[in-house]
């Protein structure tokens, strides 16, 4: 099952049952033959909003407590490099998760090896098709679905050949005050940014009238 936009958009709750979960229900059998033993699949959890990088530290640790190495083999929080502009003008490389909210995981799913991801601090559930209960009320448990190798291919890809992009904390409509030049202790609002110039435009209210004024980014300051 390719994992789409939508997908990643999906909540699961916490209350999902913890209901017994075997490879055959996760992986088809003619699937299954495909497989190596060797490389596992791919799956996608979902988990507290900026907790990314803990559960990666807990689930790593809890894979050697509990002895799962050879069934959990990889734990990875996609990035892309970008570059931060200060208000100084001085630049900070940073790096931007792909899927916030997401960890992707590879590993062979059984039991156990899934019990482990699942109750990880911070680990909210897999990403999957739910299983209705079959009786009573309430939800049933999420069964986890393998990404597909093009999907897998194409989120790697993604990270690995996307150039840095130029961030800044300004856009259309904020409201600045400008801190020097012939402006200076003007306010106005943005118009316009231009990371790869360092430059924003913005209409700056001069002698009674609205006027587009271009301004470099250390020359204004946002006001909250």
């Amino acid at each position: 099952m390719a994992l789409t936009a939508d997908d990643f958009n999906d909540g699961f709750n916490d209350d999902v049952e913890s209901a017994d979960i075997s490879s055959a229900d996760v992986v088809d059998e003619g699937e299954a033959q495909a497989i190596s033993e060797k490389q596992g699949r791919w799956y996608a959890v979902q988990v507290a909003s900026g907790c990314e990088n803990r559960v990666k530290l807990n689930l790593e640790q809890r894979i050697k407590t509990f002895d799962v190495a050879d069934r959990v083999f990889q734990i990875e929080i996609p990035q892309t490099p970008a570059v931060k502009l200060r208000k100084d003008g001085s630049r900070q490389n940073i790096e931007e998760k792909v899927f916030p909210g997401y960890v992707l995981v590879r590993m062979l799913m059984d039991d156990e090896a899934w019990s482990v991801v699942k109750n990880t601090p911070h680990v909210i559930n897999f990403v999957g098709a739910e299983q209705r209960r079959r009786y009573g009320r309430g939800r049933g448990h999420v069964k986890p679905m393998p990404l597909s190798r093009a999907e897998v291919k194409r989120i790697f890809k993604r990270t690995e050949e996307q150039k840095p992009v130029v961030k800044i904390d300004m856009a259309t409509g904020d409201k600045i005050l400008v801190l020097s030049g012939p402006f200076k202790d003007f306010e106005g609002e943005v118009i316009e940014v231009s990371p790869e110039r360092h430059k924003l435009k913005a209409l700056l209210s001069i002698f009674g009238r609205d006027t587009p004024v271009e301004l470099e980014f250390n020359q204004v300051q946002k006001e909250s």
